[in-house]
């Protein structure tokens, strides 16, 4: 295994689970109210409490932005999306917290597996303000994961992706960095209800796949990420990245400058580079109920495959499409496909498939699955040889809510999974198929807004 000691005290993974629900309150009171009103029944939303909903772009005016579209970076969630978010209004700011933090025991099985306790996590604040006829964002993002996830990263059968301790990652998710965002976004409408969109900062995401998995409604119960993540949306943290794009009601174009080279095994530094790498992304959102994108970009010196040799550029491709069905005002129904194609310079090109669902029932129960399928090289899963691997995970599991209490809403949950490997890998997995499952504790702000 490439991995450091991946023990670590589980008093801080406890740490992080509470601070992560410790900050929120600050700005808790208003989202309390709300979620309190969607309890009994209220069908009206409370005055001024940002909603997915872009009925009000039809009319123009300075009040018209893409804000409460947004999923992660520029990305878009249908209309029809819940805010899991607690918000406060002063001085004609709008403050609003978001976040998700997991306790979690996780166990993979195999001769590639591994046991592990510690927390996964983030926290993203926002800053609202009009300014010069539109409209100003300042987004920070935060975790805690440099310090809660022991080693390399926590186990997760069939997850490639990155460096570490020289080595390539596999069989386990790397740990995030501790600055997962850092930027702005400014927002003004134009002429004939399109808009202009500019996004940038020091930390942030180009316009470059889906909404990243930490922030898709259908894959917010689970804790573990995608073993896909690399072929979607692991762009989601850059160091430099620049956006421009227009919109309307229905559509958005925009595009990317960034520094695509992947971050360095040491979470807590920032790796800058050269923005030499570009994306393009197209959204269309025929109803409230789906937002489609097609995206593409050339990362320059994107992956590092040891220490020592020369970076490889990858040319990515993406298409995906996000459903989600509000059943009830506290019920909604959630579902991510996407495909994506990766063309590593001097390397055959690979695909891999997602299909995601989550089911949220009167903010208490929660059901959700995963479906993957994949091609990796030799190399993503340090094997012998030169060839491509299919590879596919399935997974599903339940989290049963343990109440709201001042805008926020812990529970406890419990996942099980399958990796599956091709023949050829028998030996190394030692079986076809090895079994996974998760235990944990979640918390995170109460859903309003649907």
């Amino acid at each position: 295994m490439c991995c450091r000691d991946s023990r670590r005290p589980a008093w801080l993974a406890v740490v992080a689970l509470i601070t992560a629900a410790a900050m929120p309150p600050l700005f808790a009171q208003s989202g309390a109210d709300e979620h309190s009103q969607h309890q009994h029944g209220g069908d009206a939303p409370e005055a001024g409490v940002p909603q997915h909903d872009m009925s009000h772009m039809a009319q123009g005016g300075s009040e018209s932005t893409a804000a409460d579209r947004e999923g992660s970076g520029t990305s878009w969630l249908p209309d029809q999306t819940p805010m899991f978010a607690l918000h406060h209004q002063r001085n004609g700011w709008t403050f609003m917290t978001h976040f998700n933090a997991f306790l979690e025991y996780l166990h993979e099985s195999g001769p590639r597996g591994s046991d592990q306790t510690g927390s996964i996590n983030w926290v993203m604040g926002m800053a609202d303000h009009a300014l010069g006829g539109g409209r100003v964002r300042l987004r920070g993002m935060v975790s805690f994961e440099p310090w809660t996830i022991g080693g390399c990263g926590y186990p997760n059968v069939l997850a490639t992706g990155e460096l570490c301790d020289g080595e390539a990652i596999h069989d386990r998710q790397h740990p995030h960095d501790l600055v997962m965002e850092l930027a702005a976004t400014y927002d003004r409408p134009l002429a004939r209800g399109v808009h202009l969109q500019l996004y940038g900062g020091p930390v942030g995401e180009p316009a470059l796949g889906p909404v990243a998995f930490m922030h898709r409604v259908s894959a917010m119960p689970n804790p573990l990420a995608p073993i896909t993540h690399h072929w979607f949306d692991s762009t989601h943290i850059a160091y430099g990245v620049a956006t421009g794009g227009l919109y309307s009601q229905r559509w958005k174009a925009e595009a990317s400058v960034f520094n695509g080279r992947e971050p360095d095994d040491h979470r807590t530094d920032f790796d800058f580079g050269p923005m030499d790498s570009w994306s393009g992304r197209l959204w269309f959102v025929p109803t409230r109920q789906w937002a489609f994108q097609a995206s593409g970009g050339h990362l320059k010196d994107a992956e590092q495959n040891a220490v020592g040799e020369p970076r490889v550029s990858v040319d990515r491709v993406t298409a995906s499409a996000t459903y989600h069905r509000a059943l009830h005002a506290s019920r909604i129904w959630a579902n991510t496909f996407g495909w994506g194609r990766n063309l590593e310079h001097g390397h055959e090109a690979t695909n891999a498939l997602l299909l995601e669902s989550s089911l949220m029932l009167d903010d208490r129960d929660t059901a959700y699955a995963r479906v993957e399928w994949s091609e990796k090289s030799a190399h993503d899963l340090v094997v012998p040889g030169e060839q491509v691997l299919t590879v596919a995970k399935l997974q599903g599991g339940y989290t049963r809510s343990l109440g709201t209490w001042a805008g926020l809403t812990p529970g406890i949950g419990a996942a099980a999974s399958a990796g599956i490997v091709p023949a050829d890998l028998r030996s190394v997995y030692g079986s076809r198929v090895n079994a996974g499952f998760s235990v944990y504790l979640t918390v995170h702000p109460a859903a309003h807004g649907l």
